[in-house]
């Protein structure tokens, strides 16, 4: 059963560190293996992809049939149930409007009379992103994904996707149709990342990559990080619960199990102020964890990474919060509203007994695509900021030049950068 744990217990601090550690080191071989492959694309393009699908995904690809047409695309929207694309449409526009609000403009200051500064905003020219396959079907993260991309003018997008058997689920064409994704390659793996960050005769190179996936695609990404730019190194998924024993007991297993299905490193923790409430919900996840399609993958998750904690205050709790920096956070308390600025760190925060994490995951608006293991402390979600690049803008007058040249010429002095003090003072000469 998920294990109940005190924060005053003996042992709670290594019992709660194989937790939090989960994930961070690859397993042996994985970093060996993955730059292999980036290097053998690198060499051999295409042919390498070829080969890799057809040892990883069972497919035999090949360059007739690497790219899924916009025809097929429209085909497959067509083929889902209306109630299917009613909810994609609903959420794409509810994730469209959000980022809308996101979006910056180019902007120039006049505070000076004599100098001229500003940033100028501009869309990337040509992004990535990766659609996970396998175990699951994620129309979900075309729409984060796609979506942010195409709020922020970005000029083309690739999506990448992994095809075993050469199946793939028609929601997730479904889903990039209705975002508007440019191009569709039915690849996946470090593979796939590779020939985005470098380019085939098939796959263009593209400015950044974004989208989740499994430990070589994110070794990948990791390891082709300054060739092209990351959203961020994704680890396995994660929810906190905060609870101060109100609340329904199913209503918070309920949650806690929707990560653990996600794969068997997901973490899923509750931590209650409430005894009584700890052992409910330990009962209703055991109950819960029996009528799911996926028990074997949300039980492993919850036997060896998932804990309910019972504290003894919702201080206590907060603290622990802000030190774990969760992905999701979920608010279970009667006034989620008093204890909001308390928390300083979290990917996304989920108010109250009527917000489910799941109702982000697909269309509240905001970006599911959240940092993960601790990196909440320095990351933020998935937006439009990700798809764009700022230049600043510099223009000096003559006057203004005279007015500040002479201490530029000191600092450049300062640093013994001679030629840079000159390119000001021979203009002040003249």
């Amino acid at each position: 059963m998920m294990q109940i744990l005190h924060f005053d217990e003996p042992g709670f601090a290594a019992a709660f560190q194989r937790i939090e550690e989960r994930g961070e080191t690859p397993p042996a071989g994985v970093e060996a293996t993955v730059a292999a492959i980036i290097a053998d694309v690198r060499q051999r393009g295409d042919a390498a992809l070829f080969d890799y699908t057809a040892r990883f995904d069972r497919f035999a690809l090949n360059a007739a049939n690497i790219e899924i047409s916009q025809d097929e695309l429209s085909a497959a929207l067509a083929s889902i149930t209306p109630a299917s694309r009613q909810a994609l449409e609903l959420a794409a526009e509810r994730i469209t409007r959000f980022h809308a609000k996101q979006k910056q403009e180019t902007w120039l200051s006049t505070d000076e009379a004599d100098v001229l500064l500003g940033q100028m905003v501009r869309p990337l020219d040509r992004v990535g992103i990766y659609v996970p396959g396998g175990k699951a079907s994620y129309p979900s993260s075309v729409l984060m994904n796609a979506l942010p991309a195409k709020v922020a003018g970005v000029s083309e997008i690739i999506m990448v996707v992994p095809t075993p058997g050469g199946e793939i689920n028609p929601h997730v064409l479904a889903a990039a149709k209705l975002a508007g994704v440019d191009r569709v390659f039915r690849v996946g793996g470090a593979q796939a990342v590779a020939a985005l960050a470098y380019g085939t005769v098939s796959i263009p190179r593209v400015d950044k990559i974004t989208g989740p996936g499994n430990i070589y695609v994110a070794t990948a990404k990791k390891q082709v990080f300054g060739r092209v730019d990351i959203d961020m190194i994704a680890g396995p998924s994660e929810i906190l619960i905060i609870n101060d024993g109100s609340g329904n007991p199913a209503h918070l297993a309920a949650d806690l199990l929707s990560q653990a299905e996600h794969d068997e490193l997901a973490s899923s923790v509750l931590v209650t102020t409430d005894a009584a409430m700890a052992a409910a919900v330990q009962a209703q996840v055991e109950a819960q964890l029996r009528q799911l399609s996926r028990e074997a993958i949300a039980r492993s998750a919850i036997e060896a990474y998932g804990a309910i904690i019972v504290a003894r205050d919702l201080d206590e709790v907060i603290a622990f919060s802000n030190r774990l920096a969760p992905e999701h956070l979920e608010l279970a308390v009667n006034d989620p509203f008093a204890i909001l600025p308390q928390i300083r760190h979290a990917g996304a925060i989920f108010m109250g007994h009527h917000t489910p994490e799941a109702a982000g995951d697909y269309l509240a608006g905001p970006n599911h695509t959240l940092p993960t293991g601790g990196t909440a402390r320095f990351f933020s979600p998935l937006s439009v900021d990700d798809y764009v690049k700022k230049s600043s803008i510099v223009a000096f007058s003559a006057a203004g030049l005279k007015r500040l040249g002479s201490d530029i010429v000191r600092i450049a002095e300062l640093e013994g950068l001679e030629a840079h003090a000159r390119s000001v003072s021979i203009r002040l000469q003249d």
